[in-house]
Order: structure tokens, then C-alpha cells, then sequence
């Protein structure tokens, strides 16, 4: 799996001109899976952003979670994060999950996130989504799960 996280002041998801997601203080998530991806992924994820460090304590050094700060997680799926771009200039997509495996885990990995009990909206797998978000920071943090395991 690869996510990119964003701490964020706000965010949200649009799909035909109606908000389908939105979170204030938090983080959004850009989610991508591939085929090789498995339970052992998401737990590994829903691990790390939970209990990730971002947000700045009373020192103003990032040194608290999201449940620390009553964030909230904005998640969208994006398989564009598996693009191969070796040869010629359109990208490749072949990498990413195949749809119906993809959409299985990206809303087993939005349960488990939901069940730390942090607040959690979501885009909408395979729409045409507009995600706006201000970036607080910037901080902006990536994750493969096949490095860091």
C-alpha cells in the first residue's frame, strides 16, 4: 500500500458538485493498493497514522496523535499512486489493484481507521473526485508498506 498523508486544517472530498466528505483539523489520506497488498498492510497503516506524531504540543515541537488533538481523517482512494512513469510520458497504471480487490481493502483499511475511534469521512472508490485541502505545515508524509515493513 502506498498513502500519502497531509496534516491538514481542512479537507474535503466533492463528487457532481456535492460534498461528500469533509474534516476540519486532521489528516487526509490519498490511498493507494496493489494486488500484493493484504491485512498485514492495513493493520501496519492504521498503526502508524493513528498514533503518527504531527501535531504540535504547547512547545511547538510535533510531538502528539490525532486523538491528542480531536483530528479527524479524511481518506480517498488513488490508484494514480502506483504509476509507472519508466517509459514514455502517459503512465502506466498496470501496478495498481485490481478494482474489486482494491475497493475490498480500501474499505476494510476506512473500518479499521473508524474503529480507533478517530473520526473518519471518506471520498468515494472509482469516482471522479475534487479533493481541496489546506496543508498545515506543510507536512506531507509518505508511506509504502512493502519499505517499511
Amino acid at each position: 500500500m502506498r498513502v500519502v498523508l497531509q496534516r491538514v486544517s481542512q479537507a474535503s472530498v466533492t463528487i457532481n458538485e456535492s460534498v461528500v466528505g469533509q474534516i476540519d483539523r486532521g489528516v487526509l489520506l490519498l490511498v493507494g493498493i496493489c494486488d500484493a497488498d493484504t491485512e498485514t498492510d492495513l493493520d501496519y497503516l492504521v498503526n502508524k497514522i493513528s498514533h503518527l506524531r504531527i501535531f504540535e504540543d504547547q512547545a511547538g515541537k510535533m510531538n502528539l496523535a490525532l486523538n491528542q488533538v480531536n483530528g479527524a481523517i479524511l481518506s480517498v482512494s488513488q490508484f494514480t499512486l502506483f504509476a509507472n512513469t519508466h517509459k514514455g510520458n502517459r503512465p502506466s497504471f498496470t501496478a495498481a489493484g485490481k478494482p474489486v480487490y482494491a475497493k475490498r481493502l480500501y474499505d476494510q483499511f476506512n473500518q479499521k481507521l473508524a474503529a480507533t475511534g478517530i473520526p473518519l469521512a471518506t471520498g468515494e472508490f472509482g469516482a471522479d473526485m475534487q479533493v481541496t485541502l489546506v496543508n498545515d505545515g506543510p507536512v506531507t508524509i509518505i508511506f509504502d508498506t512493502k519499505e517499511n515493513l
